[in-house]
C-alpha cells in the first residue's frame, strides 16, 4: 500500500471514528414506544393503551405516540371508534407525513366502511413513498381485501 493510500485509509478511519462518537444524529430510545410495541406485538391492548395514554399525558406532541395509541384503541375488542380517528387525526396533523398513520387510518376507514376515505390515505402514501414502501404496501392490500369481501355480498 502506498503513502498516498494508507493516507486517505487513515482519513477515512479518523472520519468514521469522530462520526461514531457523535451520536447526534442517531435517534433516541424511547422507553416508551418500546414498552408500547412490546405490549401490542403480545396483542395486550389494555397494557399498550396505559403505556401509551400515560406517554401522552407526558408529551402530547408526540406523533407516533398518538399513532400507536389509536392503533391499540382499534386492535381492541370494541373500539372506539371516535377516539381511534381523533388521535389518528391529532397524527397527521402533528406530522403530516407520517407514513405509519396514513396506513392506519385508512385501515381504520375501512373498519367503518368509508371506502373513499381510506383510498385518499393511499394517494398521500403515493406521493410520500415514490418508490414504494412497506405502509402502501399494507394499505394497498387491506384496501384490495375489503374490495373482494364487498365484491362477494
Amino acid at each position: 500500500m502506498g503513502k498516498r493510500s494508507r493516507h486517505a485509509l487513515m482519513l477515512v478511519l479518523f472520519a468514521a471514528v469522530a462520526q461514531a462518537a457523535d451520536d447526534q444524529g442517531a435517534p433516541a430510545r424511547d422507553a416508551r414506544l418500546e414498552a408500547a410495541r412490546a405490549a401490542i406485538a403480545k396483542k395486550d391492548w389494555p397494557a399498550a393503551q396505559a403505556v401509551l395514554k400515560e406517554a401522552l399525558e407526558a408529551n402530547p406532541g408526540n406523533a407516533d405516540y398518538h399513532n400507536l395509541y389509536a392503533y391499540a384503541i382499534r386492535s381492541a375488542p370494541n373500539p372506539q371508534m371516535d377516539l381511534v380517528f381523533k388521535h389518528y387525526h391529532e397524527a397527521l396533523r402533528l406530522d403530516p407525513k407520517h407514513r405509519g398513520a396514513h396506513e392506519y387510518i385508512g385501515e381504520a376507514y375501512l373498519m367503518v366502511g368509508n371506502l373513499d376515505k381510506a383510498r385518499e390515505h393511499l394517494k398521500a402514501l403515493g406521493r410520500l413513498c415514490l418508490l414504494g414502501c412497506p405502509e402502501y404496501t399494507q394499505l394497498r392490500r387491506a384496501i384490495e381485501e375489503h374490495e373482494r369481501r364487498q365484491a362477494k355480498r
